[in-house]
Formats: structure tokens, sequence, C-alpha cells
């Protein structure tokens, strides 16, 4: 098989980056790398191993260095339809968490959604559990939570570059449309499907509206954009960190837990750990100088 492995250094691992590509060319049967980012990212192109093995191989040589790997077929590896989970995936926040500050709940809300995320409680019961805990706050409090939002490092640039290739790009968010609405408008996503805070009086009601953004609808958003637009799920792109993104990573042409929570990383067949977003740009073959608002 012809494939594609791209290494991608995180904080601390550019100094090492080009020994230990060079050390997997030589396990592999690769050439050199192909830079994608002078000292950052590079690809390595084989035939000789499966994608498995590759893997493997790559594992054992990186080992406890801050880069992460992603190895797929060369063929087919610009994806045509992106779809981002939002919170601590798109922005750095938990939003629910955000929220639970204004009645001093941050830590207990925080907890659940951990448990949550993991898979070790249902979702929707998790939902349901945090947001009643929001009961009688004034809605106001969702401006002043947003003024909180602070955007994933490489969240603009992957969504601006790939819609500069002409991808189609959707954020799908457990969360609320409070605040993913302004994020995805502000990124320039296509589509955003969130969940809605029922209102009462100028109030949070402490329930959300049906139906509800669950790990079925994320799937199911990824499957219908890509029939939609006649794009084979082979060409599709999905990033998450929760448990209710897998069944949408494992859907996808290439699925990326990206900083998951463990049970997600354990899960999931590629994942990024230390380096941004940009990291799904170079996994698709985009050099430094094809990122829009890269610095020059």
């Amino acid at each position: 098989m012809n494939l594609v492995i791209t290494l991608v250094a995180g904080p601390g691992g550019t100094g090492v980056l080009a020994g230990r590509a060079a050390a997997l060319a030589g396990i592999v049967g690769a050439a050199g790398p192909d830079w994608l980012a002078p000292g950052m990212a590079c690809d390595l192109f084989c035939t000789g191993a499966g994608p498995e093995t590759a893997a493997a191989a790559a594992r054992q040589v990186i080992g406890t260095a801050p880069i992460d790997v992603v190895v797929q077929p060369r063929a087919g590896r610009r994806k045509r339809l992106l779809v981002a989970d939002m919170e601590s995936t798109i922005i750095e926040n938990e939003m629910l968490e955000e929220l639970a500050e204004f009645v001093g709940l941050r830590a207990p809300v925080a907890e659940i959604t951990r448990r949550a995320m993991n898979g070790e409680i249902d979702f929707v019961a998790a939902l349901a559990e945090r947001v009643a805990l929001l009961k009688g706050l004034p809605q106001t409090v969702l401006d002043e939570a947003a003024r909180h939002i602070r955007l994933t490092p490489g969240a603009s640039a992957l969504v601006a570059t790939m819609r500069a290739a002409g991808a189609v790009t959707a954020l799908v968010s457990g969360g609320f449309a409070a605040f993913a609405e302004p994020v995805g408008a502000h990124l320039g996503f296509a589509r955003i499907v969130a969940n809605r805070l029922d209102i009462a009086g100028g109030r949070i009601a402490g329930t959300v509206g049906a139906p509800l953004v669950t790990a079925a609808t994320k799937r199911d958003t990824l499957l219908g954009l890509a029939a939609e637009r006649g794009i084979a799920l082979g060409q599709t792109l999905a990033v998450g960190d929760g448990a209710n993104d897998l069944p949408m990573l494992a859907a996808a042409g290439l699925g990326i837990a990206f900083r998951a929570k463990p049970a997600v990383a354990a899960a999931a067949r590629w994942r990024i750990d230390h380096a941004d977003l940009t990291a799904l740009l170079y996994a698709q073959g985009y050099r430094a100088e094809d990122i829009v608002g890269a610095p020059s």
C-alpha cells in the first residue's frame, strides 16, 4: 500500500523531530522526510509496510517525545468535509463549566463533564443534571460567559485553510447554540448544530430544548452532509475530544481525537496529543505556506 506517515511536533518536540523521522524512514523503507513545516511537521512516504505496521514502528521510534503521528493512504488525504466538535476542541473551554462559575459550582460540574466525556456516565443524563443546576440564572450570564471563550490555537487556520481549498465545514456541539453560533460564524463554519437552552422570563429554565444533540446527531450530521454534497466518506475529516464524538470519528475517512479524554484516546484510531489544530492540516498534506493566516 502507498502510505504517508505524517509526524507533527508539539512544544518541546521540534528539536528531536528530524532525528526521529530519519530513524523511522530507515525502518519503514521511506526516503528522507518531506518537510511540510521545517522542524515541525513532515511526511514519510512508504510502500513496503501496512498501516498498522507503520503506525507501530512510528510509535516505537517516537517513544515519549511530544510528537503526533497519523498514518493513512497517500491517495485522497486532502479532505472535502470537516466536522468538528466545539468544546475542548475548537475552543478550549467547556461552557457549562463557565456558566456553573456563576453559581459557585464549577468544580462539581467539571467533574460531571469529565466523567461524561470519558464515557463513564450517560451524556444525556449528565447534560440534564448540569443544566438543572443553572435554573434561575439570568439570561445575561450567557453573554458574560461568552466573553471567556478562548479559541484553540490553530482553529482559525484549520477552518480558513480548508474553506479556501473548497471544503465544507460543520461545527457540531453537545453544548449550546448561544455559544456555538457566534463561534461558528466568527470562524466561518458553513453549518452549525448545537443544543438550545430553554429560557423563561429572561432566565435559564434548567432544561434543554428537544431534539438533543447527541453522539448519534454528530455522526448523522457527518453522514448527512457527505450525502448532501456528494462527498465520499473517505474524503471526510472529523475531530473531537469526548466519548460522544467517537461515532463520528469512526464514520469519517479520517477521525482524529484531539487532546482527548483517556477512554476516547484509547478508542480512537488517530489522535493529536501535543500539536495544535494545524496538525489536521499537515495530516492532509498542507504545507506551512498553504495555511491561511500563518505567519509569513
